[in-house]
């Protein structure tokens, strides 16, 4: 562990509705959470830190979740952006692929595009797939364009001209002759942001990052200010889509890469947990306020995909697979106009929030039948400044119990309803990443956490045949403390679209060689020393004739035997993926990937043993409703649960910061690390 590393360690991650922090110094752990404040995000994350029982000087490692860019991305607040391409494809960002938002509906209308047309400019220029110049840059053009740009008030510019990556000199040039000519404004180069083949995914992700980037560097420059002046002197960090950390500076110059920000961490802290007890091949699932995401990680290693949509937009940046679902604890039930029951994906968020929550919310959301039916405690879970009117709750699911069983006063029925078609949501979402992509989710564990997940997943993963479900003791606040255990990660790659037979190993090892020489530069600014650095090498290819690859991981030196191996794992790979391989086939390169690692210690966590018996942490007895009918249940405080204590479903767990529902036919139990582990197999609820 680097100096920079030592002391307290704080990870703070901004959801929906809670801000959470997650402190740990001398394998000591604190969780603290505090109400997001979607207007200024900041101000949540200095509220938080300040009331952290640490000094605050003492921070030696601060990591950072953030939903910024997200948020701007769904709600289409970004800076106000110009495009310059290549003459003839000013409007190739807007036409976009061929395929169509809804293939049923002949009205479907494709999302705004990121840069209007009169903000699409055109220069004369042209490179073959080869990098071969076909035509010279037109700088004359270039500096016509400059007053233009300047005119306009352009806040950012994105350049992506064709076939960039075999040839950037053209995009550079077009930033020097830019600044030449005094146009203020942020540039975004393709052949830095998504140096790949694909035209509109590579123009579309430029765009993207070209907008967002005024966006980001005012939030982190603001943040980054604030944190300093709480004393605080440790170096931003904040988490890649990719799952691993990176330098604050690197974030606001690549703000397309934290689109998933947050759900990262979640699986990276998932991930940790899993393989600590030994379980490699997980299934994690991250329930909030908003949303549920849910991810595969086969291995120990969390999949990822250059192939991510963030609202209506594809984003090819290497990305953390993840599927979203809007479904969260304040996911709001409603009757559609054919008189079905529904679930999200519109929210009460953190403002009003669920009706319980006394913030002015007057639609039942999932927290709400939760509490109904009895499964967690307005004075357990609700913090003392929020409401307790629980006649409010049943009020407000009159109009749903009418429309479900034709009486208003049916509320507990009501309530199972929206519990089901929010399981509903999510189970789909679990096949998604694992049935429909080829695994068995019969041979993996669920990781549940987020402060709403461990409340759904032990019915999940019965209805999917899920042997045992994690619930690791920092469950709701998983995704902060993911940043703490969470590697520095950079990614490099480039386009070279070859046939397979063609290529030249030395330039691939020379491609690669660049790439290290770059990833060891960054980590050693953001505190790596060389005995902490990793660097993992991966090609994608593809049958000739194909339109999407596989990555394959390089493993050894890249010789002709090594080409032969790496062509070997592409068939394997395929067959795996698709159920079928053509080993005859003439294959091509597409794509050399490099990831570099900076290692970081995660913090040792201390673990209390403690004796007794698990009935000595029965608190009480209640009435809690489950799928098949009513039980007398015992809650059990999960803080006096003795170690390895065991016991049989139906029963509640209650947590600081989340709550677990063991149904009947189901056992608990706690491991060596204070995770509770529900054994789900057999349990027919």
């Amino acid at each position: 562990m680097t100096a920079n590393d030592a002391g307290t360690r704080v990870g703070v991650d901004v959801g929906g509705t809670f801000t959470d922090l997650v402190t740990v110094r001398d394998g000591a752990i604190r969780v603290d959470k505090t109400p997001s404040t979607p207007a200024s995000p900041d101000e949540g994350v200095v509220t938080g830190l300040r009331g952290l029982d640490a000094p605050l000087t003492e921070v030696g490692f601060l990591g950072h979740g953030t939903t910024v860019a997200t948020n701007a991305v769904l709600e289409g607040e970004w800076a106000d952006t110009a495009l310059v391409t290549t003459a003839g494809f000013r409007d190739a960002v807007e036409i976009g692929r061929q395929t169509r938002p809804d293939i049923y509906d002949f009205d479907a209308t494709k999302p705004d595009p990121v840069v209007p047309r009169d903000r699409r400019f055109e220069v004369p220029e042209r490179v073959d797939e080869r990098g071969d110049v076909l035509r010279d840059l037109d700088e004359a053009a270039v500096r016509d364009l400059a007053g233009d740009l300047r005119e306009s008030g352009v806040e950012s510019l994105a350049v992506s001209f064709l076939f960039s990556f075999e040839h950037p000199d053209h995009e550079r040039r077009v930033r020097e002759l830019l600044r030449e000519e005094g146009v203020d404004a942020s540039v975004s180069l393709s052949s830095e942001v998504l140096p790949e083949i694909r035209e509109y995914e590579r123009t579309l992700t430029t765009a993207m990052n070209a907008a967002l980037k005024p966006v980001m560097d005012a939030y982190l420059g603001s943040l980054a200010d604030s944190v300093a002046e709480l004393g605080v002197d440790a170096p931003l960090r904040v988490m890649g889509s990719n799952g691993g950390l990176m330098a604050a500076d690197a974030s606001r110059e690549r703000p397309v890469n934290t689109l998933l920000s947050g759900p990262a961490a979640g699986v990276r802290g998932a991930t940790h947990v899993a393989g600590r007890r030994g379980v490699d091949d997980l299934i994690t699932m991250d329930m909030g306020g908003t949303s549920c995401d849910v991810s595969l990680v086969r291995g120990g290693d969390p999949l990822v995909t250059t192939d991510t949509e963030v609202g209506d937009y594809p984003v090819s940046v290497p990305t953390v697979d993840i599927h979203t679902v809007g479904a969260g604890g304040g996911s709001i039930g409603y009757v559609d106009k054919g008189g079905a029951l529904r679930v999200g994906p519109r929210s009460a968020g953190a403002q009003p929030g669920p009706v319980c929550y006394n913030r002015g919310g007057t639609e039942p959301t999932v927290t709400d039948a939760h509490l109904v039916l009895g499964r967690i405690d307005p004075a357990a879970f609700l913090p003392d400044a929020l409401g307790r009117d629980t006649d409010a709750v049943r009020d407000a699911f009159a109009p749903l119990a009418e429309a479900v069983a034709g009486d208003p006063d049916a509320t507990e029925a009501a309530a199972r309803g929206l519990l089901d078609v929010a399981n509903a949501n999510m189970r789909r979402a679990l096949r998604v990443v694992s049935v429909e992509r080829g695994y068995d989710p019969r041979e993996f564990a669920l990781v549940a956490f987020g402060g709403a997940g461990p409340l759904h997943a032990t019915a999940l993963a019965d209805a999917l045949d899920i042997p045992e479900v994690v619930v690791p003791r920092a469950a709701g606040v998983l995704s902060a403390l993911g940043l703490l255990i969470s590697d520095v990660v950079y990614d490099y790659s480039t386009s070279m679209v070859r046939r397979w037979a063609d290529v030249d190993p030395a330039a691939l090892r020379e491609a690669f060689a660049e790439f290290e020489a770059e990833g060891r530069s960054e980590l050693r600014d953001a505190g790596r020393t060389a005995d902490e650095m990793a660097f993992e090498r991966t090609l994608d290819l593809r049958y000739a004739g194909q339109s999407f690859d596989l990555s394959v991981p390089v493993e050894g030196d890249l010789d002709d035997d090594e080409l032969a191996a790496v062509e070997e794992r592409f068939h394997a790979a395929h067959e795996r993926r698709y159920g079928h391989a053509s080993p005859g086939e003439p294959v091509e390169l597409v794509t050399v990937r490099l990831r570099a690692r900076g290692l970081v210690d995660p913090p040792e966590l201390a673990v209390e043993e403690r004796g007794g018996d698990p009935a000595d942490a029965v608190t009480e007895t209640r009435r809690v409703g489950f799928a098949d009918a009513d039980h007398e249940t015992p809650v059990y405080d999960r803080a006096l649960l003795p170690t390895d204590a065991a016991f049989d479903g139906p029963a509640v767990v209650e947590g600081t910061e989340s709550t677990v529902v063991v149904h009947p036919g189901q056992r608990a139990r706690v491991d060596g690390d204070a995770n509770l582990v529900v054994e789900t197999r057999g349990a027919g609820e």
